[in-house]
């Protein structure tokens, strides 16, 4: 099958690799435009260009994938498949028509559940204790195309979304092996999704990071793992802002009236008051400093019990 894959960041990397590592003919690669990225602002090409251009593959990079200019040279390209990974910008109707075998997403949800832009971190802050990868025909709406095939994996205690992330990248890659396989031998289904139990995941912003200690314990050290590496589950110490970059459980049950409140100080953390339960916070970043654990926090630093976050 001739292919043209879109992809940009590096959860779209393995997807990739496995359409090249597996014989597939993949005529082109379409990926966002290298950005600014870092301090310097360094202009850095996405993950799958780099990918993409180690195997010697043509890269293409509009800032608008749905332009006549573009529309025609895939047309010229006349894939009979497109595989969409992550790859950030909304294909028209004209581009979905283009491949006769169509074009498929890997979507890393298991749809209908957490249509949308952020569903590895949606999963995470929601409490779910399972999530996967689930293979789709692409059409207009938003992930709303008929389904092929689903995996499903657990999420473990001590998974964040960036662990969570790489578990799911590398269980696209073999989902969708599996699924071109399937339609390459012609015995791909497609089933539709039940629109009715379908939900948004919308992309993650800074606010969403904000953390509600007047929460139980479970949905606070939900939101620390969801929003990790970014953008970062945060409260304020005395007015200076800090990151929780890791924590634990330290109780389930206690109810708080003073949610927030610093209730002990140990050499090793600090454990805070939830409106229901109460956490123990491991490790930290204040603004303007480098990130480490409380024990290291506390040679150079005091934190008092009785102080009530915000």
């Amino acid at each position: 099958m001739k292919t043209v894959f879109m992809g940009t960041p590096e959860f779209a990397v393995p997807c990739l690799k496995v359409l090249i590592n597996n014989g597939y003919e993949v005529a082109a690669v379409v990926t966002q435009p290298d950005r600014a990225k870092g301090r310097g602002n360094k202009l850095t090409p996405p993950p799958v260009k780099v990918a993409a251009e180690q195997a010697g593959i043509p890269v293409y990079q509009p800032e608008k994938v749905k332009t006549p200019e573009f529309v025609g040279i895939l047309k010229a390209l006349a894939p009979d498949i497109i595989v969409v990974v992550a790859f950030g910008q909304i294909l028209s109707q004209e581009i979905l028509d283009i491949p006769p075998l169509g074009c498929i997403n890997v979507h890393a949800s298991l749809l209908p559940k957490y249509r949308g832009a952020a569903p590895i971190n949606w999963c995470i802050i929601n409490g779910d204790k399972t999530t996967g990868i689930t293979i789709m025909h692409m059409d207009k709406g938003l992930d709303t195309g008929d389904m092929i095939l689903k995996k499903e994996i657990p999420i473990l205690e001590d998974d964040t979304a960036e662990t969570l992330h790489d578990k799911l990248s590398d269980l696209g890659a073999e989902v969708l092996l599996e699924t071109m396989m399937q339609i390459g031998a012609g015995g791909a289904l497609r089933v539709p999704q039940a629109h009715g139990l379908s939900n948004y995941a919308p992309i993650m912003t800074k606010a969403l990071g904000k953390i509600q200690w007047e929460k139980s314990v479970e949905a606070v050290r939900d939101l620390i793992r969801g929003t990790a590496p970014w953008p970062g589950a945060y409260a304020s110490y005395l007015g200076k802002s800090f990151k929780v970059l890791r924590a634990e459980i330290a109780d389930r049950d206690a109810v708080h009236k003073d949610f927030g409140k610093i209730l002990a100080v140990h050499k090793d953390g600090f454990v805070v008051a939830c409106g229901k339960g109460s956490l123990k916070i491991l490790e930290v970043q204040f603004e303007n400093e480098k990130r480490m654990g409380v024990d290291a926090y506390l040679r150079g630093h005091t934190i008092e019990e009785g102080i009530i976050l915000e």
